[in-house]
């Protein structure tokens, strides 16, 4: 009977509220680790372990920098590595050729939050004022569901995101790219909640950092995989929050979620327009996509091995609706963080000339494309 007794203790035990003080001889129990949200649209944490590399040190199979290659476009580059301190993500960017840094301002998959100190952001300037990097934004943390149903985990969503914002602000950070929600119950509810939250959010904290709300791929309950749905959400925000929300433009998501990109290119731009507007759009993630069109599956891959192809990404890197827009790469990083990342923005630079990608040899090449694309 003991056994059953101890059972039925420790099943007692777990179902007693939260909050309640626990005896000073018991060891603290554990928390259960936050679960995080059925929430498409956001992409999973690899747990292959890759070594970062530290600012400056580029490895010898990296390919010529992309400096070496003249482009006078909108600020252009990926998302760089803050570890080691946020002060580490501007070098980073130079070592990949980037004129253009996204980066995360904590753990991504974790909630605890923090603020920057001011030796942290003094560094952080210091150190991008040395770069040619002209655009930095933030990508929010992939726990963020603004649109929940859940009391308690929308709160917690509010909280995160608060702090991204200020954060961000902080940094001088020109922009902070979030992802709609999860309406999980109703769709036209879930788009009211997220509205209310940003709108909470923005009415106090205010700074230069401007909130670009990213277009997804539709799986699932997620918001903001249409044009028009997109719309609908900004439209809910007050005249005076409108000119401090934008839109970011994930070429994946985009294609994912059924614009063909690849057939109809300037179709997908005249209703990116006449919807949404492109003074609403504030950046581009440059990603292509390993799900073909209309799959609702967020899945990058690296320019050109995917189903979108090099031809869509020529028209991007040379459409005059496109030609003040910062872009940014989210594609595959590869082992060392940086080959990929360079090999990457050679190739859109060389678009943005109306040149033929640059080859790369060497054991950093990169491999063949593994879809039959039209270019």
């Amino acid at each position: 009977m003991v056994p059953r007794k101890r059972a039925a203790a420790k099943k007692h035990a777990a179902k007693k509220p939260a909050g309640k003080s626990v005896a000073a001889k018991k060891p603290a129990a554990k928390k259960p680790a936050a679960k995080r949200p059925a929430f498409s649209g956001t992409r999973p944490t690899s747990t292959r372990a890759v070594s970062v590399p530290k600012p400056g040190t580029v490895p010898a199979s990296a390919g010529a920098s992309p400096y070496d290659i003249p482009y006078t476009g909108a600020p252009l580059g990926a998302h760089v590595s803050t570890s080691g301190g946020v002060a580490t993500a501007p070098p980073r960017g130079v070592d990949i050729g980037a004129t253009a840094i996204q980066l995360f301002t904590k753990q991504a998959n974790q909630w605890k939050e923090r603020l920057f100190d001011e030796a942290e952001v003094a560094a952080f300037r210091q150190a991008l004022a040395a770069t040619p990097v002209a655009f930095t934004n933030a990508h929010d943390s992939y726990l963020i569901n603004l649109a929940s149903p859940n009391p308690d985990l929308r709160a917690k969503s509010i909280t995160s995101f608060e702090y991204e914002m200020r954060r961000g602000n902080a940094l001088g950070l020109d922009a902070v790219v979030s992802h709609p929600g999860n309406f999980m119950d109703d769709r036209a509810s879930g788009i009211a909640r997220n509205a209310d939250a940003i709108i909470d959010v923005l009415e106090r904290v205010t700074g230069p950092t401007r909130l670009l709300m990213e277009l997804t791929a539709g799986q699932g309950t997620v918001i903001g995989s249409t044009f028009e749905e997109m719309a609908a959400l900004l439209a809910r925000l007050p005249a005076a929050l409108q000119v401090r929300v934008g839109v970011c433009l994930d070429t994946a998501h985009v294609f994912a979620a059924g614009y063909d990109l690849v057939n109809d290119f300037d179709g997908v731009m005249a209703r990116f327009g006449d919807v949404l507007g492109f003074h609403r759009l504030g950046m581009l993630h440059l990603n292509d996509s390993k799900a073909p069109l209309g799959s609702k599956k967020d899945r990058h891959e690296l320019i050109g091995a995917g189903f979108i192809g090099d031809g869509a990404f020529r028209r991007i890197m040379t459409e005059p609706r496109l030609a003040a827009i910062p872009k940014s790469l989210e594609t595959p990083k590869g082992d060392d963080l940086v080959s990929n990342d360079r090999a990457m923005l050679r190739k859109l630079r060389a678009f943005a000339r109306g040149e033929r990608a640059p080859e790369r040899a060497g054991p950093g090449a990169m491999p063949a494309p593994r879809h039959r694309i039209r270019t």
